[in-house]
């Protein structure tokens, strides 16, 4: 078990000091903004949204390792997928980080993620870009808050 931790811990930290997807969209048409006022965490994503797909994603802004490397990870994951394949993604995530079993769920790299359930500060810190990613699917222009 201590050796897949170590793992999941160096695949979050490279996520975090080497982010995917991070900066800024050249031809994103929806974006939205969240902030963690915990921990200080700010994010802004954008997608490129074409008809049902998301043809495209990107993040900034600063925060915490988790908070970045959720970001980025969840970039990898939803880039090609339908709003509805994205939004059922969000759920199974959602409830891998709440301590809830996703039954079914490939989550694939999301799994790093699951040890914030002990830390439920971090889970809101892990959940940041997905609330955000929520509510630019929504075209949600009100900034998401974890609080």
């Amino acid at each position: 078990m201590s050796d897949l931790r170590e793992l999941y811990q160096e695949v979050i930290l490279d996520h975090s000091r080497h982010p995917r997807n991070f900066g800024k969209c050249p031809t994103c048409n929806r974006d939205a903004k969240g902030h963690n006022p915990l921990c200080g965490d700010r994010i802004t994503v954008e997608l490129d949204l074409e008809g049902d797909t998301i043809k495209d994603v990107h993040f900034q802004g600063q925060g915490c390792a988790i908070s970045v490397a959720s970001a980025s990870l969840m970039t990898e994951m939803v880039k090609g997928k339908s709003v509805a394949e994205a939004k059922k993604l969000f759920d199974q995530f959602h409830t891998l980080v709440t301590g809830g079993e996703a039954d079914g769920a490939d989550l694939d790299k999301l799994e790093v993620l699951a040890g914030v359930r002990d830390y439920p500060v971090r889970v809101k810190c892990a959940t940041l870009a997905w609330h955000t990613l929520a509510a630019a699917l929504e075209g949600n222009h009100i900034q998401v808050a974890t609080e």
